[in-house]
């Protein structure tokens, strides 16, 4: 059986239609995640981070420093997080460990506290992760994904005909969509 053109732009349509809508929610996964990590510098795609800083007086000494006091200095600006453990880089200097990444540090001299706190972006952080390829099962459904986008291109691309298809304007836009990352990377070197 001969498949005419006609039937091979049917069977892109459908093949393209129906992997698109199979796939676009990885699709936006990949974009919205993808945007967070090509910015990772300005914005950390897995924890919100915030300082906040005081100014306590009454600041035990050095040598008073231990578990209570740290928990006492913990409970007074208002940082929920479980102890890890205690350290003084230097004199004078407090650094505290809390459970999921945050920190206090405080200069017992002065009596400034540095309270920075650490919470986890729980749907993009996740998103990210994707990203990482983060066991056996995601390769192979990351593969899938990767082969859905080829077909979805290529039904894409041969789906019209005319002067809206491949030999036509769409041919041109997809020189320039090569085009373009090509002289992107060329220029970055």
């Amino acid at each position: 059986m001969k498949l005419s053109s006609n039937d091979l732009r049917r069977w892109c349509r459908v093949l393209h239609r129906d992997l698109s809508f199979l796939f676009s929610g990885m699709v936006l996964i990949y974009a919205i995640s993808g945007i967070y990590m090509n910015h990772r510098d300005q914005i950390n795609p897995h924890y919100s981070v915030s300082r906040t800083a005081y100014n306590i007086a009454d600041l035990p000494a050095q040598g008073a420093f231990d578990r209570e006091a740290v928990e006492a200095l913990m409970e007074r600006i208002g940082a929920d997080e479980r102890y890890t453990k205690h350290y003084f880089p230097r004199e004078g200097h407090l650094k505290v460990f809390l459970k999921g990444g945050s920190s206090i540090e405080a200069d017992l001299a002065s009596g400034r506290v540095i309270y920075e706190s650490l919470r986890r972006r729980p749907l993009v952080s996740t998103m990210t992760t994707m990203h990482y390829n983060p066991n056996k099962w995601w390769t192979w459904f990351a593969d899938a994904f990767a082969v859905a986008l080829i077909t979805i291109t290529l039904t894409g691309v041969l789906m019209l005909k005319g002067k809206k298809g491949l030999w036509g304007r769409g041919g041109v836009e997809l020189l320039i969509g090569i085009a373009i990352p090509l002289l992107l990377l060329f220029l970055s070197k």
